[in-house]
């Protein structure tokens, strides 16, 4: 179920609480001859998605109309019903309000928006479906109070750059609510402002590498479900602003989650569709890292050979990357990258003398803070599976001392991980350097 997120604002903007609304529908439904018991648990249910019975929507719109003093529709109301048109077949004006919505909510930290539950199958695959295919936005130009110009594009764009650098460097935890809450002040209102078609591809392309940003600390803070709506959201600003290689890059961190889930058939699907989709958008770098994902998926399915064609994709591409010639987003590709994910790959084929040489080449490659910790980690584990314990602890110890200030889930899973590979050693200095992360794992997040 989708929480119901247009619900949610519209009750806050009314100031009526679920156990008010839960009143007034009984109370309203009582003149209009029906026994309704309804509470604020049900209101709870309606926002976390489950859609309230018979009569009920139209009530609701009413009581909400009959307080704001204007027209409230189901669509208003996120009801508009069984067999509404999906994302991709609603206006831009729709799906704005539904996306701000959700950034409101994430901002507010509504349980029912930041525990969603991640979508599976069908609801999962249809927004890299509708991505790929038509219709086409054909005119994305609005009518609206504020007039966007290219300094707010420029703004948006800057305010990407400076969100991921703090990721990096302070992870995703903290990062979060300072870059939903600028969604919240200065995207949000640009988006419902007056634009032309051409700023507002623009507009589109630079508010949906924000939100994509959003997104991958939503998922390093463990909010999957909440990281999968804003993807998906990113993917829709990405079509919107015509360009496929946006497109491809958000579909790459699907990919990346997929692979966390362990839905490596979904893996290999999402990657081949970026693959096919962005065509000559398609950069270098990005190719690089949707073939070395794939050879991650294939490897943990057991498919050695699609693997190692995979792997040598991924390589060629990467001889490929001209760093100036590549958009901000990529920038996560850096030399180095594609060792690491070939190794793990590698490593999940039983070739370790292999996996070490790439995890050695990634190691020895200059990386920001959170890329070193995730090719320590790689590292250090391929040693203590080979029995050189030394060299393990010693990279185990700089990889810890690398992670501290990181505010991160994903980066405790590697420690974590380290450290159980660590204790099952069992010698004196695999103990201590496991004592060192559980000394970082103690401070909680």
């Amino acid at each position: 179920m989708e929480p119901n997120t247009l619900l949610d604002a519209i009750l806050d903007e009314a100031g009526i609480s679920h156990a008010g609304l839960a009143a007034r529908i009984n109370q309203l439904g009582r003149r209009r001859g029906l026994a309704l018991r309804y509470e604020h648990t049900a209101v709870a249910r309606w926002l976390k998605g489950q859609r309230p019975r018979g009569q009920v929507p139209d009530l609701i719109c009413e009581i909400l109309g009959e307080r704001l003093h204007r027209p409230v529709g189901l669509d208003d109301i996120g009801l508009s019903g069984p067999g509404a048109r999906r994302a991709a077949d609603t206006p831009l004006s729709g799906f704005v309000e539904r996306a701000t919505a959700l950034w409101r909510s994430d901002e507010q930290q509504r349980p029912h928006v930041v525990a969603a539950p991640a979508l599976t199958g069908t609801s999962a695959i249809i927004p890299v479906w509708e991505w790929e295919n038509p219709p086409e936005d054909f005119d994305v130009s609005r009518d609206g109070l504020t007039r966007v110009g290219m300094a707010d594009i420029e703004m948006l764009r800057a305010a990407r750059t400076h969100y991921e650098q703090m990721y990096r460097k302070a992870g995703g935890i903290a990062t979060r609510t300072r870059i939903v809450g600028f969604l919240n002040t200065e995207a949000a209102p640009l988006l419902r402002g007056s634009y032309s078609d051409a700023t507002g591809r623009q507009l589109h392309r630079a508010t949906g590498g924000l939100v994509a940003v959003a997104g991958i600390c939503a998922y390093d803070s463990d909010a999957l479900g909440l990281a999968q709506r804003y993807f998906h959201q990113a993917l829709r600003l990405a079509k919107a602003s015509g360009d496929r290689g946006l497109g491809a890059y958000v579909i790459a961190l699907l990919v990346n989650q997929s692979l966390f889930v362990r839905e490596y058939r979904q893996a290999v699907a999402f990657a081949e569709a970026a693959l096919r989709a962005a065509g000559g958008q398609l950069t270098p770098a990005l190719s690089a890292d949707l073939y070395a994902m794939q050879a991650k998926a294939y490897a943990r399915l057991g498919d050695g050979s699609s693997a190692l064609a995979c792997i040598r994709r991924a390589e060629a591409a990467a001889e490929r990357i001209r760093p100036g010639l590549e958009p901000a987003e990529t920038g996560y590709v850096q030399p180095g990258l594609v060792n690491v994910q070939v190794a793990e790959a590698l490593l999940s084929l039983g070739d370790l003398r292999s996996a070490r040489e790439q995890a050695d080449a990634a190691v020895d490659t200059p990386a920001h803070d959170r890329g070193r910790v995730h090719r320590l980690a790689m590292l250090t584990h391929i040693e203590l599976r080979q029995g050189d314990a030394d060299r393990a602890v010693a990279n185990a110890a700089e990889m810890t001392e690398q992670a501290r200030g990181m505010e991160s889930q994903r980066l405790r899973d590697r420690l974590r991980a380290v450290r159980e590979h660590l204790a099952e050693t069992g010698s004196a200095a695999t103990d201590e350097a496991a004592d060192l992360i559980d000394e970082v794992l103690r401070v909680p997040l």
